[in-house]
């Protein structure tokens, strides 16, 4: 099976194609960005394609991260996913930033269950653990800091992702959210398409709210 995944949740605007039979990456391009995913995304598919020399009509698969992450960045994502899936007649599925973190982050240390944390600001963290074998042990949520350091200190595994330092001064490094676009692609070969299209994965309100002091009223 043919897999086009795109990944658009964060700084960088990526896209892969993972052939499932071989488990091989036959493309991929990425840019680290930081916004305007949605000009640079189509850009982005046709270098992936282009490297693995397929055409868009040969995807079998569409795979995307559905967040948490960027508000705006995930939407275009999404939304692109759910166009490609519908203008091919083919199956789309979600895989969430978290999980794409800890697939990662088992790679580096095998046998080791994994703690997902990304610094969300406002006082929170996104958190969500996953067994050694990658089966998720809770569910993704936003919790307050103090929240998140006291379950950090009863968990017996590896911490990854921006909030690691917060949840564990001693830990050192350079630690940032990543979403390796091959790892988004082989998590969405094994997705079960049955579950449904995907949707943004948000776990709180968008920063922006609507100034309803300058609403005009509807006639």
């Amino acid at each position: 099976m043919i897999i086009l995944a795109l990944d658009t949740a964060g700084v960088d605007c990526a896209a892969a194609v993972f052939d499932s039979g071989s488990e091989t990456v036959l493309g991929e391009a990425s840019e680290m960005i930081g916004k305007g995913h949605a000009e640079h995304l189509m850009g982005i598919v046709d270098r992936a394609l282009s490297q693995a020399g397929k055409k868009l009509a040969m995807v079998e698969r569409i795979a995307v991260t559905i967040g948490p992450g960027s508000f705006t960045g995930i939407r275009v994502g999404v939304a692109a996913a759910r166009g490609f899936a519908l203008a091919l007649g083919i199956p789309t599925v979600g895989v969430t930033t978290l999980e794409t973190m800890a697939a990662a982050q088992r790679l580096k240390t095998p046998g080791r269950a994994v703690l997902a944390a990304m610094d969300a600001k406002r006082d929170e963290i996104y958190l969500q653990s996953f067994s050694a074998e990658g089966e998720p042990l809770d569910e993704p949520r936003a919790v307050p800091i103090a929240e998140a350091i006291a379950f950090a200190s009863s968990f017996d595994g590896e911490i990854t992702g921006s909030a690691a330092p917060l949840l564990r001064p001693e830990l050192t490094g350079d630690y940032v959210n990543a979403f390796p676009i091959s790892i988004v692609a082989r998590l969405g070969a094994a997705a079960d398409p049955s579950s449904g299209k995907p949707k943004p994965l948000y776990l709180r309100g968008p920063d922006a709210k609507p100034q309803a002091g300058f609403a005009i009223a509807r006639v």
